[in-house]
This record gives structure tokens, sequence and C-alpha cells, in this order.
């Protein structure tokens, strides 16, 4: 394909591959960024691209596949410790100003994991709450295991951004 075709046909893809960033992060700014990279991937690509091919799909999985690695450059997501979300377990008591911030921790991620589509928050209180393997989590399931890391690194990226969208507040 040439860069005049894949200019021709570039505004065309532009909206699907931007929803699947948008499916992926939920994030508008973190969508448009992620779809400006995979169009320059294609831009790199393009001559090397059968037009027989069915160059949508081609665009859809090189976005997914730079929503993953935008997702993977990020640093983990923080933790509530087990001593704070559970109240005072340990010989040295929290102060009352640490339960309280660990409270409000634990509604807001409550809040967060009660926007995930069902399905994402099964796998993500698999993986993260009852610490499954993936491949336990793809014993139980059925589902793939390529699947299975998607949607819960999409889970843990939503419930970031939830939680970041909250503290902002």
């Amino acid at each position: 394909m040439t860069r005049s075709e894949f200019e021709h046909i570039i505004p065309a893809l532009r909206p699907v591959m931007l929803q699947v960033a948008l499916d992926f992060f939920g994030s508008h700014d973190d969508a448009e960024d992620t779809t400006q990279e995979a169009m320059l991937a294609l831009w790199r690509y393009c001559e090397r691209i059968d037009p027989e091919r069915n160059v949508e799909a081609l665009a859809i999985r090189v976005t997914k596949n730079c929503c993953v690695n935008c997702y993977r450059r990020r640093p983990p997501m923080a933790t509530v410790p087990d001593n704070l979300s559970s109240g005072p377990s340990s010989p040295l008591s929290p102060s009352p100003h640490e339960l309280l911030e660990a409270k409000d921790t634990q509604a807001m991620l409550t809040a967060a994991l009660a926007r995930l589509k069902p399905r994402e928050r099964e796998l993500f209180e698999m993986r993260q709450i009852e610490g499954l393997t993936n491949d336990e989590i793809v014993a139980q399931t059925g589902i793939t295991k390529a699947s299975v890391k998607v949607m819960v690194s999409a889970a843990r990226k939503k419930v970031f951004d939830e939680l970041k969208h909250r503290l902002k507040q």
C-alpha cells in the first residue's frame, strides 16, 4: 500500500481505532494518545501492508497492542495495606487518622469496583483479591490466557483511573 492510499483510508480507520482505545482506557486523553501512537505505527508500516488484507482488522490489532504497551509503561497501582483495611490487627494500632484514611480509601475502591463490568470485576477480584494466577483463572473460567491478561489489565486501569479521579475531587 502506498502512503497516498494510506492517507485516504486512515480518516475512516481513526474513529474505529479511537473507540478501541476508549474501551480499553475509559479516558479520552489516553485514548487519543494511544490512537496517535497506533496511527504512527501503521504509517511506518504502511508500505508493507497488503491492500488485499483487512486493513481495519490490522488497525484494531495495532491499536490494542499500543494500548497494552502504554498500560505496561505506567507505574503499578498502590494498594491498601491489609492491616489498615481491616482495622487494628497489629500490636501497634494505627492512629484514628490512618483508620479514617483507610476507610475512605476502601470506600473509593469499592465504588471503583462497582463501575466495572461484571466479568471485569470477577476477573479483577480473582487476580487481585483471591490472588489467583492467570493460569488458575483460565482453568476456572475457560477464558483464554491472553484475554484474561487483557481484561485484568483493563480492569486495573479503570480502577486506577477512577481512584485518581476521586482523589482529585
